[in-house]
C-alpha cells in the first residue's frame, strides 16, 4: 500500500466525523466525541504512514509527488484539485494531526458538563479538515477555499459561548480582521494567474524562475503576505489574536497556538520561491515579523490574564517564525513551527487545566496550585522551559536556528531583537510560574487535579517538548533541514557562542522574574508604579485597539455616513426625479383620456387641420 496514493483521505475523515455528528450522533455526547477522535486517529495514522513513506524515499523539495483532478472548468480557466506530497506536506500534516488528536481526547474532559458537547467536536473536526485540506493543497486556489472554511471555523470555535456579548465580538473582530487580510492575499494570487495563467504551486516556481518583472513580483508577493499578516497575526492585523481567548481553552490550543496562526507560516513556505524572487518583499517580512515578535513580548510581560499571556507569547513566537522565513530560511521558521506546536499546546491546554481547577483566568487568582496539581505544574514548567529556549528542549534548538541564520544573514539589528525577545520570553513565561502556581494562594479556590483524560495529553506534550528539537539539532545527519530547505540543504554548523549566550539571556530572564516574584527581592508593585505610564501603555496594549476603534468610529462611519448621503440624496435623487417626472407627465396626459366620443373625433378633426394648414402654408408662400 503507498500511503501517499491515499494522503486525499487524511482531511475526509475528519468531514466524514463532521457529517455524522451533526446528523446522526448529536444527542448521544460520548458517541459524539468517540466519532471525532477516531476519525483523528484515522487521520494520524495515514500522516505518519505518508511521512515515513516520504523519509524512506526520494521524495524531496525538489521532486514532489502531485496528483489531481479537475475542478473548475470553464473557457479560459482550468483549476484541478489535488495533492501535493513532500517534506513540507509530510511533517506539517504529522503536527496538525497529533495535536489534533490530543487535544480532542483533552477536550472529552474539559468540556464534560458543557451543553454544547457535541457541537463542539462537530466544530473540531470541520477546522481539522479545513486545516488537513489547506496542507494538502496542491494550488493557490485550493488553498484558498480551504484557507477561508478555516477562518469559518475560527469564527464559529470562538463564538462558541455565544451567548456571551464578549465572545459574539470577539469571532465578528476575528471574521472581519482576517477578511481584510484575505482580500490582499486573494488580489495576490489572482494576479499571479493574470500573468502566469496558472495556480499550481509547481508550474509557478518554474514561471516565476524565468520571469524578469522583480516590481510585479514584489507586489505580488506583498498582497500574498498580507494574508498570513492576519492569519498568522501579525502586526498590524494582530489585533483579533488575544480576544479570540474568549473560546474553549481547547480552541485556543489546537487553533491559536498550533494549527490555524500557523497556516500563515506555512503559506509564505510553500510559496518561497515567490519571495525569494522578491528580495524587497522578503525584506518586509522579515522586519514584519521581527517587530511583532518584540512588540508581542513587551505586551505579554505585563497581562495578568493567563490565557492572554500565551496569546502574546503566540503573536511574539509567530513573529519569530516570519522573521525566520524573512532573513531567507524556511528551513528555521518551520523547524520552529514545529517545536512550537508542541510546548505551546501543552501550556494552553496546561492552563487550561488550571483555569478548571480554579474557575478564573487571573494568574493573581491562582497561587499555591503546585500543591493541589503536580502533573499540570510539572508539564507546565516543561513547557515554559521549552519556550524559553532552555537546553536541551525542544524551543532551545529551534530558536537558536532562527538566531543562529538571522545572524549568519547579516540582519544585526534583528539578531538583537531576537535575543531580547528571547529575555522577555523566558521572564514573563516565570514570572505566570512563580505566581499561578508557586505563589501564595490568593483567593478561596479548591484546586484539584484534572481527569486523565486532561493529564495525558499533558504528559505526552511534554515529552515530545522534551525531545522533538533533536530532529534538528545540528549534530545530526539527515535531520530536519535535510528534509525541508529552499534550493538546496542548509546544515548549520554549531555556534558554541551563541547557544551559550542565548541560555544566558535566557537564565537571567528567568532569574528576573525569580527574584520579582519569587523571592521576592523587590515589590514589583513599587516597580510598576515607577514606571507607570510604561506599564499603563503595555497593559493596554499599545492602545492599537483603540485607535482602530477610533478610526472606525471617525472615519469609516464618517466616510459610510457621506456614502449614505450620496446615495440617498443623490442617486436616489436622480432615479425619485426620473419617476417624479413620469408621474407628472402622465398627470397632465391623463386628462386627454376622457372617454368622450366627440372629444376624441373634435381632437382627430383638429390634428386634421392643422396638418392641412402646415402642408398648405409652403405652397401658398411658392405662388
Amino acid at each position: 500500500m503507498s500511503w501517499i496514493d491515499y494522503a486525499w483521505l487524511i482531511p475526509v475523515f475528519p468531514a466524514i466525523a463532521f457529517v455524522l455528528i451533526v446528523f446522526v450522533t448529536k444527542k448521544v455526547r460520548m458517541l459524539s466525541a468517540l466519532t471525532a477522535i477516531v476519525a483523528m486517529v484515522l487521520s494520524l495514522i495515514f500522516s505518519l504512514g505518508v511521512l515515513f513513506q516520504v523519509l524512506g524515499s526520494h521524495i524531496t523539495m525538489e521532486t514532489p509527488v502531485e496528483y489531481s483532478i479537475p475542478w473548475l472548468s470553464v473557457p479560459g480557466v482550468h483549476i484541478t484539485a489535488g495533492v501535493l506530497i513532500d517534506p513540507l506536506t509530510a511533517v506539517m500534516l504529522a503536527v496538525v494531526t497529533i495535536i489534533a488528536l490530543l487535544v480532542e481526547i483533552y477536550s472529552v474532559g474539559y468540556m464534560a458538563d458543557d451543553e454544547g458537547f457535541s457541537r463542539f467536536f462537530a466544530y473540531l473536526s470541520l477546522f481539522t479538515f479545513s486545516m488537513l485540506g489547506l496542507v494538502v493543497a496542491n494550488n493557490y486556489f485550493q488553498m484558498f477555499f480551504f484557507w477561508e472554511l478555516v477562518g469559518l471555523c475560527s469564527y464559529l470555535l470562538i463564538g462558541f459561548y455565544f451567548y456571551k456579548n464578549s465572545a459574539a465580538d470577539a469571532n465578528k473582530k476575528a471574521f472581519i480582521t482576517n477578511r481584510v487580510a484575505d482580500f490582499g492575499f486573494m488580489l495576490g494570487i489572482f494576479f499571479l494567474w493574470l500573468v502566469f495563467g496558472t495556480f499550481n504551486f509547481q508550474e509557478l516556481a518554474e514561471a516565476i524562475h524565468h520571469y524578469e518583472n522583480v516590481g510585479f513580483l514584489t507586489l505580488a508577493a506583498i498582497l500574498v503576505f498580507i494574508g498570513p499578516v492576519g492569519k498568522s497575526a501579525q502586526f498590524p492585523l494582530h489585533v483579533w489574536l488575544p480576544d479570540a481567548m474568549e473560546g474553549p481553552t481547547p480552541v485556543s490550543a489546537l487553533i491559536h497556538a498550533a494549527t490555524m496562526v500557523a497556516a500563515g507560516v506555512y503559506l509564505l513556505a510553500r510559496g518561497f520561491v515567490l519571495f525569494h524572487a522578491a528580495p524587497t518583499a522578503l525584506l518586509v517580512v522579515a522586519y514584519i515579523g521581527g517587530f511583532t515578535s518584540l512588540f508581542a513580548a513587551t505586551i505579554a510581560i505585563t497581562q495578568d490574564d493567563i490565557k492572554r499571556i500565551l496569546a502574546f507569547s503566540t503573536l511574539s513566537q509567530l513573529g519569530y517564525m516570519v522573521m525566520a522565513i524573512g532573513v531567507g530560511s524556511i528551513t528555521a521558521g518551520m523547524f520552529h513551527l514545529t517545536t512550537h506546536a508542541f510546548f505551546k499546546a501543552l501550556l494552553f491546554l496546561g492552563a487550561g487545566s488550571a483555569i478548571h481547577a480554579v474557575h478564573s483566568n487571573s494568574i493573581f487568582d491562582m497561587g499555591g496550585l503546585y500543591k493541589k496539581m503536580k502533573v499540570t505544574t510539572w508539564t507546565f514548567v516543561i513547557g515554559a522551559l521549552a519556550l524559553a529556549g532552555i537546553f536541551p528542549l525542544a524551543g532551545f534548538w529551534s530558536k537558536d536556528e532562527i538566531l543562529l541564520v538571522t545572524k549568519e544573514a547579516g540582519f544585526t539589528g534583528l539578531y538583537v531583537i531576537g535575543s531580547f525577545v528571547a529575555f522577555l520570553t523566558a521572564f514573563y513565561m516565570f514570572r505566570l510560574i512563580f505566581i499561578a502556581f508557586f505563589g501564595e494562594k490568593h483567593s478561596d479556590h479548591h484546586a484539584h487535579e484534572s481527569p486523565l483524560t486532561m493529564t495525558v495529553p499533558l504528559i505526552i506534550l511534554a515529552v515530545f517538548s522534551v525531545f522533538v528539537g533533536f530532529i534538528g539539532a545540528p549534530f545530526v545527519e539527515h535531520g530536519f533541514a535535510s528534509l525541508i530547505y529552499f534550493e538546496h540543504p542548509h546544515h548549520a554548523e554549531p555556534d558554541y557562542g551563541l547557544m551559550i549566550t542565548s541560555t544566558i539571556i535566557a537564565l537571567a530572564g528567568i532569574g528576573l522574574a525569580w527574584l520579582l516574584y519569587g523571592k521576592k527581592a523587590y515589590d514589583p508593585e513599587k516597580l510598576k508604579q515607577r514606571f507607570l505610564p510604561i506599564w499603563t501603555l503595555l497593559y493596554n496594549k499599545y492602545y492599537i485597539d483603540e485607535v482602530y476603534q477610533w478610526f472606525f468610529d471617525n472615519v469609516v462611519m464618517n466616510i459610510g455616513a457621506a456614502f449614505k448621503w450620496h446615495d440617498r440624496k443623490v442617486i436616489d435623487g436622480i432615479a425619485d426625479g426620473f419617476s417624479a417626472l413620469v408621474r407628472a407627465t402622465g398627470a397632465r396626459l391623463r386628462f386627454v383620456q376622457t372617454g368622450n366620443l366627440q372629444t376624441y373625433a373634435l381632437v382627430l378633426f383638429a390634428a386634421v387641420v392643422i396638418v392641412v394648414l402646415w402642408m398648405a402654408v409652403p405652397a401658398l408662400g411658392g405662388m
